[in-house]
């Protein structure tokens, strides 16, 4: 029995026994690990996935952390004051060895699923103050929006700006707050829209 799954972009067919070079897997050497994407299963009565097969899966264990082969890329520019660069290569990958090949039931095994890790250094990014979505969030609701151009010195690009910050009826920007208005970044709210708004709101 044989089967094809997918990892790291590429795909391999590979059966129990197979020993394969992968892109790099968050796991340690000696430790089991399990491949969920698998694309077919190949015996007596084939299986194709669309596009997995659900429930199948394909365990091996992680013999070691490796480096590919050095790949150098040379840069040469035939010019005057001609310059060129040497650049060398060496993609991380893990090896690997195929331990079994499960036709169902590869969610209820245990086995932590094979992951790609995220290159050395690199972290999650951090959360940003979102100061527009505090104040998208404090804005009052409007049952309906309104024309924000018929403002004086509100121009279509200045009713988008408005609108992206939860403003989108003249109810809204009349109730807003200094601390909400000084919350917005998007736009510079102006004083005369905010008396504006106050009016047209009142019809």
């Amino acid at each position: 029995m044989f089967a094809v799954l997918k990892t790291g972009g590429k795909q391999y067919k590979v059966q129990a026994g197979d020993v394969l070079r992968v892109e790099k897997l968050a796991a340690d050497a000696g430790e089991k690990v399990q491949f969920n994407d698998v694309l077919m299963l190949g015996g007596d009565a084939p299986v194709v996935g669309a596009p997995f097969v659900e429930g199948a899966g394909v365990q091996a264990e992680v013999i070691e952390q490796i480096k590919g082969d050095k790949v150098i890329k040379f840069v040469k520019r035939r010019r005057k004051h001609s310059s060129k660069r040497t650049v060398g290569h060496r993609q991380k990958l893990t090896l690997v060895k195929i331990t079994d090949i499960l036709a169902s039931g590869a969610d209820k095994s245990g086995i932590k699923a094979a992951t790609g890790s995220a290159p050395a250094g690199e972290a999650a990014p951090a959360a940003k103050p979102a100061k527009k979505a505090a104040a998208k969030a404090e804005a009052p609701a409007a049952a309906a929006a309104d024309d924000l151009t018929k403002l004086n010195g509100v121009g279509p690009a200045a009713a988008k700006k408005l609108n992206d910050a939860g403003i989108e009826s003249f109810a809204a920007l009349a109730a807003l707050s200094d601390e909400q208005i000084a919350a917005i970044d998007t736009i510079k709210v102006k004083p005369e829209w905010v008396e504006q708004a106050k009016e047209l709101a009142q019809g």
